[in-house]
């Protein structure tokens, strides 16, 4: 239940964002509870950033929006999982599909879907 969830001392919970059909991870975030209520009433992912202190909507720059199918809370009510459709090529703004893109030794282990230069223009990664 939403009432059940525990937010941190922020009131910022961890959303880990899974493909529906595949069961990749492709991203986590963190939602507080405006962005949750925003997420479950429009079906599409919403956050808050802890570096710009604000609320976006994932893909509002990009295109690549996020459909929701199923979310879920842990067994300690203090991680959600959040399964989407993910539209458009990928999920992370480097220009893969996933965030998750590199091993433990830095070694990039996937190849870029989307170029972020084109999506974002010259901001870097």
């Amino acid at each position: 239940m939403i009432s059940d969830i525990k937010y941190d001392d922020k009131g910022l919970i961890p959303a880990i964002i899974q493909d529906y059909n595949t069961g990749e991870v492709l991203m986590m975030a963190y939602m507080n509870e405006t962005s949750l209520k925003k997420t479950i009433d429009t079906g599409y992912t919403h956050f808050w950033s802890r570096s710009r202190q604000k609320y976006w909507k994932k893909g509002e720059t990009s295109g690549h929006v996020q459909e929701v199918k199923e979310i879920l809370i842990d067994c300690d009510a203090d991680t959600l999982l959040i399964k989407v459709i993910q539209h458009g090529p990928g999920a992370c703004h480097t220009g893969h599909r996933s965030c998750f893109y590199r091993d433990v030794d830095g070694t990039e282990i996937a190849e870029k879907v989307f170029s972020e230069e084109d999506v974002y223009g010259k901001r870097g990664s």
